[in-house]
């Protein structure tokens, strides 16, 4: 886990003071909401519907326990006891008093930790694979390129005021859980036919009001033309980019403006030009860099332990439950005798990605006891404790259930991706928690949700598709039809997983708020009755296409428009 050196503490020392030196002005009057909203969006302080949010960065997921305490104590002292866990493995808190931001920020830079690009049209969190450094099928450990990409985006001078907000995602397994494909850049960590390791970097991608898929601009770059490949892209985007609409201002739309080919071109041109301006290799990404980053992500101390463990395999025929969360949220771990562990906070009649201070500081104590004491925050708003011992997963099961954290739906129906929607958020146009919650309760059956199978179903409030509805299998957008929420399905989204990402069909009308669980049973009816053996729900959508979903929710019913 990276640790701050002084140049990092200085600069998030003196962001807290100079921010409550701007707080201090707010209140007291001396600046406008107009002046100040700059300010807070540099600070990760947004105002929503009913309070501020703020929103902490948590860079490529990765927690310490020390860290995640923190965060139970904020919760605690300065929020409502909880807080919740977004799609690109941050942490936001909705309910902080302004007066008290800065008090936060100072305890957040007390464990390395802070909000700074949050928010605002600059490089955002860096995200990644939440099985790094632990997942069977990792070519390489992508984090500390991901903490290479931070420490070479925080403050760049040419990158802090981009046309548009930016995400970058880094994947070093074979199978993406990234989804680099809907990122302005994906890199996937890959080997060429010699075996040599490299970078294939993608751009273009994203979701929200025009989603697309990446497209690949450098096949294979080298390890010392990291900076230098993303620095002609970003380049490109922030001189080219559109600054005069809105909704026109991501990379996707200035990749589909001028054409996949010419934008390689002029990205590769930026690149010539670069090379040629430091030709003395001020740019590369030395070897030495790159061993001094590894330096702070060592492999934790694992024991010598047979692939198999006896007591775990005794537990699992002894304990159905046991068994059905291990079937579901326990993952292949490259260490023999070890696993990964994901903790659901997807719970019956919860709220997804929201965690109390209760649970934090439990689960660190988890952490701290079971897992070299690290956390890992997911995309699709789960924990993850990365390094268990087989044989200690029936004891963390039973602390798990203690704790109503032993939810075994990771990667069914259930485990949906849900933004707060219009419970919170100013843009929203619909709610997307009481709609997850029906949608749930209609679904809360685990026999039933394993004959359905493997299905991602992800819901938003608004276009901005922070609950990533686009990738979803099954999609759930909110709209506004004439001042009523109303929610609109889409279907064959995927994020890519083994690399075949697809944007979601429309598949019709709108639905209100009470017909959207009947919608999703009868899209579920047409998936079991015409699948074949061992498909899956994207694979049969492929195969037979919308039609017989959109026959079979629409028939004979009237439908508002």
């Amino acid at each position: 886990m990276y640790v701050y050196d002084q140049f990092d503490r200085t600069i998030v020392n003196e962001r807290v003071e100079q921010f409550r030196d701007q707080v201090r002005r707010r209140l007291a009057g001396e600046l406008t909401e107009d002046e100040f909203r700059p300010l807070r969006l540099m600070n990760g302080l947004y105002l929503q519907l009913h309070a501020y949010m703020l929103r902490i960065a948590v860079p490529y997921g990765l927690l310490s326990t020390k860290q995640m305490r923190m965060l139970a104590h904020i919760a605690h002292k300065y929020d409502r006891d909880y807080g919740h866990f977004t799609t690109r493995q941050n942490i936001q808190f909705n309910w902080p008093k302004l007066e008290d931001v800065p008090d936060i920020l100072a305890d957040l830079a007390s464990v390395e930790m802070h909000a700074i690009q949050t928010s605002g049209n600059c490089v955002r969190n860096v995200t990644s694979d939440e099985f790094a450094g632990a997942a069977a099928d990792e070519i390489e450990d992508p984090r500390p390129y991901c903490e290479i990409i931070r420490q070479w985006s925080t403050f760049h001078p040419e990158f802090s005021y981009l046309p548009r907000k930016f995400k970058i995602a880094v994947t070093g397994a074979k199978h993406d859980r990234a989804a680099v494909a809907f990122h302005d850049i994906g890199i996937r960590i890959v080997e060429n036919d010699k075996g040599e390791r490299g970078f294939e970097i993608q751009a273009g991608g994203g979701q929200g009001r025009t989603p697309a898929i990446g497209v690949v601009i450098f096949p294979f770059v080298r390890h010392r033309d990291l900076f230098t490949s993303l620095e002609a892209i970003m380049r490109v985007y922030n001189l080219l980019g559109r600054r005069d609409n809105l909704f026109k201002s991501r990379i996707k739309i200035l990749v589909a403006e001028t054409g996949v080919e010419k934008f390689r071109a002029l990205c590769e041109e930026e690149l010539a030009r670069i090379r040629e301006d430091h030709a003395d290799g001020s740019m590369d990404l030395t070897d030495e860099e790159v061993a001094r980053v590894k330096a702070y992500f060592p492999q934790p101390s694992y024991r010598a332990l047979p692939a198999s463990d006896a007591a775990f395999e005794a537990a699992k025929r002894m304990n159905s439950d046991f068994a059905n969360w291990v079937r579901n949220n326990v993952i292949a771990h490259k260490q023999p005798g070890y696993a990964i562990a994901v903790i659901s906070l997807k719970p019956h009649g919860g709220i997804a990605g929201d965690c109390t201070a209760e649970q934090m500081d439990a689960i660190s104590d988890l952490a701290d006891e079971l897992s070299f004491g690290e956390i890992v925050v997911t995309h699709e708003q789960n924990l993850v404790l990365p390094h268990v011992e087989q044989g200690r997963l029936p004891a963390l099961y039973e602390k798990l259930r203690a704790l109503g954290l032993h939810t075994p739906n990771l990667g069914l129906l259930t485990n949906m991706i849900v933004c707060p929607g219009l419970d919170y958020c100013s843009l929203a146009n619909a709610r997307s928690i009481p709609v997850s919650q029906r949608i749930a309760e209609r679904f809360d059956d685990l026999d039933r949700l394993h004959d359905i199978g493997k299905l991602d179903l992800n819901i938003s409030g608004c276009i901005n598709a922070c609950g990533h509805h686009h990738v979803g299998h099954i999609g759930i957008l909110g709209v506004n039809r004439h001042g009523q929420e109303y929610y609109q399905v889409s279907l064959g989204g995927n994020a890519g997983i083994d690399n075949d990402a697809s944007i979601g069909d429309i598949l019709g009308p709108a639905f209100p708020e009470d017909q959207v669980a009947d919608a999703i049973e009868k899209v579920i009816g047409v998936y079991i009755s015409r699948r074949t053996n061992g498909e899956r729900f994207i694979d049969t959508y492929r195969r037979i296409g919308k039609d017989p979903f959109k026959e079979r929710v629409y028939a004979k019913e009237k439908v508002h428009a």
